[in-house]
């Protein structure tokens, strides 16, 4: 794979400067449509002579050529988020607890503490996030939580711990939604989920990665003055800034400044995405979007999903370690039994992304994989401490809900349209997984210990929960889908009325009357 630090190529004209103003093309200014409502991949094929250009791509030879550029940044971004917020489910086995002197509920702070700054700083992403480069962005907040996560390696007291995990959380808060809007702009509704589930096994692989490396560094602490615990901060946060930088080099700003496309690629592609009706990029914030996300009942749902599952792996990403040491294994020991939680993620991911790839129905498959996680929930809530098996076998299925959070992820993404409510539900969604993580590591009191018995419960009750609402949005779409059918015949419209401007996401899902949710 090349390196490039160059994404536009000189044919793509005024979109190979990010700050320069689009004009728009004779004829469509001549239609007295407002600029704002132009989406950039619109602007760039009415300016293209389609018939100068190659009408036989390969769509699924373009497909892998994307694939190979964009997924392995993206995979390793992700990974990496994940790794660097658990490092400290790692560091709890490892000493932290006892060189800080955390005491009584410092540590469920500090692991809550990220996802409040993660939760406030989705407030002025929904706005950022329309006015960026989102892969520019992207690496630049990879580079800057690699440096909050390197200086933990410095922390002295709890109230450092909870500055570095509060950058972290600043820092990491737009990673999620970046990673959704790429996704959108490169592959159609159903190329996405499996695209979505690449990028979700960067989690299972920090998870495998994680114990290993907690396993290694707790084997250096006798040859160095240097906690091992500190060690693994420092490296993985360098590791984190330099993937950062690459991604920087790599990732293009969008389909349409892509250096690795030929005019005719970029053209083929935008075609075939063209039947999401979501748009690619708009710089234009608009404030009636804004009001629509707020009163949708669908992001609500979504959201609601979002902390129904999150609540229990957040649990477990914070306190597996110590949930496991609890049952009498050394702290090494507990950090390699995590590894088998990774491979749960990485084969359930794949199978919920190609699972939708090729039979759609999300809120079947998000119910499905909530399913194990309950029995995983129930393992550790109500198996005896003598039958450690059964609840270490519990920790691994409870992350079996790990994809439906995929799920809710690709399924805003699909059905929020219209460039501004798109951004603004991605960000809703991603504050959803934060107040799910906040609400987890809370149930883990000092004052339950050594069972943490009301946490346990509290995971299977919320498992149920994002079962419970997957299938109220399920039916919610089908009743909406109704309706615009029903309206759609009383006026006579046909699906095509609006041409492009509908296809490139000028309007959002509740004014396309052509739009038809996905379920």
């Amino acid at each position: 794979m090349g390196i490039s630090t160059e994404d536009e190529k000189p044919t793509a004209g005024a979109l190979a400067v990010e700050d320069e103003r689009i004009d728009t093309p004779p004829a469509i200014a001549s239609e007295g449509i407002d600029k704002g409502d132009l989406d950039r991949a619109f602007v760039y094929l009415s300016r293209q002579n389609q018939s100068q250009l190659d009408n036989n791509v390969d769509l699924k030879a373009l497909r892998r050529k994307i694939d190979w550029r964009i997924i392995p940044v993206m995979t390793a971004c992700y990974g990496l988020q994940f790794l660097d917020k658990v490092l400290i489910n790692y560091s709890g086995v490892m000493g932290i607890r006892e060189e800080l002197h955390l005491v009584e509920n410092d540590f469920s702070n500090a692991s809550s503490v990220f996802y409040i700054s993660y939760l406030i700083a989705m407030v002025p992403n929904g706005y950022i996030l329309q006015k960026v480069t989102v892969t520019k962005w992207l690496c630049i907040l990879a580079i800057l939580w690699g440096i909050a996560t390197t200086c933990t390696a410095a922390t002295f007291n709890y109230h450092s711990l909870l500055v570095t995990r509060i950058f972290a959380g600043l820092f990491e808060s737009p990673v999620s939604p970046c990673l959704m809007l790429i996704s959108s702009q490169w592959y159609t509704s159903q190329e996405q989920a499996s695209r979505y589930s690449f990028w979700f096994c960067g989690v299972g692989m920090a998870q495998i990665s994680g114990a290993f490396i907690s396993y290694g560094f707790q084997q250096v602490h006798s040859t160095t003055s240097l906690s091992s615990w500190r060690i693994m901060y420092l490296v993985l946060g360098l590791t984190t800034s330099l993937v950062g930088v690459i991604g920087l080099l790599i990732l293009p700003k969008s389909p349409m400044t892509a250096k690795f496309l030929t005019d005719s690629e970029k053209v083929a592609l935008l075609n075939h995405i063209a039947v999401n009706q979501t748009g690619i990029e708009n710089r234009h914030f608009k404030w009636r979007q804004l009001k629509e996300a707020v009163l949708d009942i669908q992001i609500w749902l979504l959201v609601a999903i979002s902390i129904s599952t999150t609540c229990s792996s957040g649990v477990i990403s914070s306190y597996s370690s110590i949930v496991i040491a609890s049952l009498g294994y050394s702290p090494p020991k507990a950090a390699l039994l995590n590894a088998p939680s990774g491979l749960v993620t990485i084969s359930n991911s794949l199978v919920a992304g190609f699972g939708v790839r090729y039979s759609s129905n999300r809120w079947a498959w998000i119910a499905t994989f909530c399913i194990p996680g309950m029995i995983g929930g129930a393992l550790m809530s109500f198996a005896p401490s003598s039958k450690p098996v059964a609840i270490i076998i519990g920790t691994h299925l409870v992350h079996a809900i790990i994809p439906t959070l995929m799920l809710t992820f690709q399924w805003a993404m699909s059905n929020c349209v219209g460039q501004t409510k798109r951004v603004v539900a991605s960000a809703f969604v991603a504050a959803g997984y934060a107040i799910g993580s906040i609400i987890g590591p809370q149930t883990f009191q000092d004052r339950d210990k050594p069972e943490y018995k009301p946490a346990k419960i509290a995971i299977l009750a919320t498992q149920g929960g994002g079962a419970f609402f997957a299938v109220i949005l399920f039916a919610y779409y089908y009743w909406a889908n109704r309706r615009k059918d029903r309206v759609e015949a009383a006026l006579k419209l046909s699906s095509a009325t609006g041409g492009g401007r509908q296809e490139w996401g000028s309007k959002t899902d509740k004014e396309n009357l052509s739009f038809r949710y996905v379920y």
